[in-house]
């Protein structure tokens, strides 16, 4: 299965144009002065705070301990703390949420879960008939938290990759800390025990794929001269069962100067896990991407498009997404968006082959997740931000559609998919809507529901709404809008407003415990724009937003915070924004260009000093995104925006949260140092916390993530409530 971006959908009203708010005209630059080259952290050595790069360095550390001090001091001291805290720990470690289940291939489902008494985490199993129940009747397959006591390390799950079709031998994946880089050991899923002389990869950013139980294919570190500049593999090896890393054999290179996340190995296998293909992913850059096939020992390169995905083998075709306009070696043109078809062996025959159209989505539409069951294609679509579930049957001709009978205006996704029959579960939920899972049958269209999460806040008297705001080029963004039914229209609503606004990342609904029960029960108003830059509409608003144009999705976001106030929902004193990561950087953006409309920003693990982003950890592998600031003319477009250069005295800056971890080797944890270290020196009140587990994440575990949860609804309520 292919997930771009998790569940979505719109919960209640129509969609309202908003009224011509007063704001920068299309094409203008924006309002912050051109940078000087040679002013501050313009180059290296106008750069005060390199220091704080050093990730373990002892100044850094020392300066991270004294940050953390002041600020848990401020924000724990504050009488709301505490109570907030202990509503999100019973929260996220409540043991009536729903445990998402996995298919295996004798009808068991897998569970990873984490509760009060498993903070780290447990492997379970079950019975389909048992996990119906109210209480399955689980069986423990490998205790995390048992694991990390009996080794005295800080292991943090990330994930296992297990053998088809018997699903025995597994890769288990471990984090120090919950770092991207992970420790590889081999386990035995049936005598519950690692392998004695099985599989082990040292820690590392490795990208495996099981050919047989004694064969593997890896990208990972290989030694000196291995990896990209974004710190990612670009060799794949073919490794045995008893050698070492240095005996395996080459069968592809990319080379050092790759983009995107490193190349990746992987086995495409039927529906009896049978192998097809021996298939390799190289990323060019954030996006495009070659995929190779080793024949023989030999790579391959096939004719796919540069930007797309292949989603699936589903009798005999193969599935693939193109996200750009593209003519395929038959002469057909098929438009970004599309998802179409070949039959596999005749396109590996013949790869001028004419390839089907399945889907075409609209202009308002698009492709959420893709997964296969046994004999049909599973595919949750939004069209206008309103999800559905649809099953493609393939056919000769055009393939046959049905929809499943699930809610409707509610959040819809698909989950794990039966290889064996054609049942698949199927996930529904709302802003308002606790979430539902059901088991689906997409050969017949049948849909069970079997478990229902509690409602965890109070919602009555609430309803959703969504709107549209005018962006600076007159592009309209909609927003969802989460609110008490008797909102005064006067300005004096605490107001939350979410954003992300790249990579493709849709913004849409889902039921947010901890967020109904720490903000809107409390009297909140929480809103989440779906800017350029998300995948709400498809591969085009997304890419209307990158590199060159990222500006477009600075002023969406700033757009829907001026709609805010021109609607008498929220006022300055009582907005707030908040997001992460590329999310963070949205915030930083909003900071140093309209601090007027904001009067608080919770800026998490976030992206800041956007003129050395390439050089910081995995940085490289997103100048996709934004653009390369060792071309000038890139450089100059990401100069007008980036944070950390565009800091000034004088300006109306609230006092900010910003947060981060030390163990986050995907976005640097130098970018929030500098922020806050850079805003204390213009004379900005900030709080700053450096959780020193956590990874990209910010949680390693669900107390670090009660705990961060209870930061944040704290110092929001001292900005917004108060």
């Amino acid at each position: 299965m292919i997930r771009r971006t998790g569940l979505a959908a719109l919960l209640a009203s129509t969609l309202i144009g908003a009224p011509a708010i007063a704001q920068t005209a299309p094409g203008q630059t924006p309002p912050n002065p051109a940078l000087v080259e040679g002013g501050f952290a313009t180059t290296d050595a106008t750069d005060p705070y390199l220091w704080l790069e050093e990730v373990e360095g002892e100044r850094a550390m020392a300066w991270v301990e004294a940050q953390n001090t002041r600020s848990l001091g401020i924000l724990q001291g504050d009488p709301r703390y505490q109570g907030l805290h202990d509503q999100a720990l019973a929260i996220v470690q409540a043991r009536d949420r729903i445990a998402m289940p996995g298919f295996n291939r004798d009808g068991t489902v897998d569970n990873f879960w984490q509760d009060a008494t498993h903070v780290r985490g447990i492997w379970r199993r079950a019975t389909l008939d048992s996990y119906r129940t109210e209480t399955p009747a689980w069986q423990t397959i490998l205790d995390f938290d048992a694991l990390a006591a009996s080794e005295g390390a800080n292991w943090v799950y990330k994930g296992a990759n297990c053998l088809e079709p018997d699903e025995r031998l597994c890769l288990i994946s471990l984090s120090d800390g919950g770092k991207d880089a992970v420790v590889v050991r081999e386990f035995d899923s049936t005598t519950r025990t690692f392998v004695d002389g099985g599989f082990v990869l040292p820690e590392g950013k490795h990208r495996i794929s099981w050919v047989d139980a004694d064969t593997l294919m890896v990208a990972t570190d290989f030694g000196p001269g291995t990896l990209t500049e974004s710190g990612y593999p670009y060799i794949v090896k073919i490794l045995k069962r008893g050698q070492s890393l240095d005996q395996a054999v080459e069968v592809y290179r990319g080379t050092a100067s790759d983009g995107g996340y490193g190349v990746s190995p992987y086995t495409l296998r039927d529906a009896d896990g049978v192998i097809q293909a021996l298939l390799i992913n190289r990323p060019l850059d954030t996006y495009r991407a070659e995929t190779w096939r080793v024949v023989d020992g030999q790579a391959v390169k096939l004719e796919l498009p540069a930007r797309g995905n292949i989603n699936a083998l589903v009798q005999g075709q193969l599935v693939v997404t193109t996200d750009q306009d593209w003519t395929a070696p038959s002469g057909q043109a098929f438009t970004a968006g599309d998802v179409i078809a070949w039959d596999l062996d005749t396109w590996f025959a013949d790869p001028a082959t004419a390839a089907q159209l399945i889907i075409h989505p609209g202009e308002r539409d698009s492709i959420e997740a893709i997964s296969a069951t046994r004999n049909r294609l599973v595919v949750a679509r939004y069209e206008n931000v309103r999800g559905s579930v649809y099953v493609y049957t393939p056919g000769p001709g055009d393939w046959a559609r049905q929809r499943l009978d699930l809610p409707q205006n509610v959040t819809v996704g698909v989950g794990s998919a039966s290889a064996t029959d054609d049942r698949i579960f199927v996930t529904a939920a709302g802003y308002l809507t606790p979430s539902s899972l059901y088991l689906a049958d997409a050969a017949s269209g049948s849909v069970d529901t079997l478990k229902t999460l509690p409602a965890k806040f109070d919602a009555t008297g609430m309803r959703v709404d969504q709107f549209e705001a005018r962006s600076a080029d007159g592009t309209m963004i909609p927003y969802f809008v989460v609110h008490r039914d008797a909102m005064a229209m006067d300005g004096s609503n605490p107001t939350l407003l979410y954003g992300y606004g790249g990579f493709q990342v849709s913004m849409l609904p889902g039921y947010s415990p901890t967020m109904g029960k720490l903000w809107l029960e409390r009297g909140g108003v929480y809103v989440v724009a779906n800017t350029r830059g998300g995948g709400e509409f498809g591969p085009r608003w997304h890419q209307a937003a990158q590199q060159a144009n990222r500006q477009r999705a600075h002023e969406d976001f700033q757009a829907v915070a001026a709609d805010l106030i021109a609607r008498g929902i929220t006022s300055q004193p009582r907005l707030g924004v908040m997001g992460g990561s590329q999310g963070g950087l949205f915030m930083g953006a909003m900071l140093t260009q309209r601090p007027d409309l904001i009067n608080a920003a919770v800026i998490a693990v976030p992206l800041f000093d956007m003129l050395r982003f390439h050089t910081l950890l995995a940085g490289a592998s997103w100048m996709g995104e934004y653009g390369d600031p060792r071309i000038p003319e890139q450089r100059a477009v990401i100069a007008q925006y980036s944070p950390y250069q565009n800091l000034r005295a004088g300006r109306p800056y609230p006092e900010v949260f910003i947060h981060t971890s030390t163990k986050d080797d995907r976005v640097h944890p130098g970018h929030a140092r500098k922020a806050a270290a850079r805003l204390e020196e213009l004379g900005y009140p900030v709080l700053f916390y450096e959780n020193t587990d956590g990874g990209h994440a910010a949680g390693a575990n669900l107390r670090e993530t009660a705990r961060r949860i209870a930061l944040e609804y704290t110092y929001l309520t001292r900005r917004l409530m108060d």
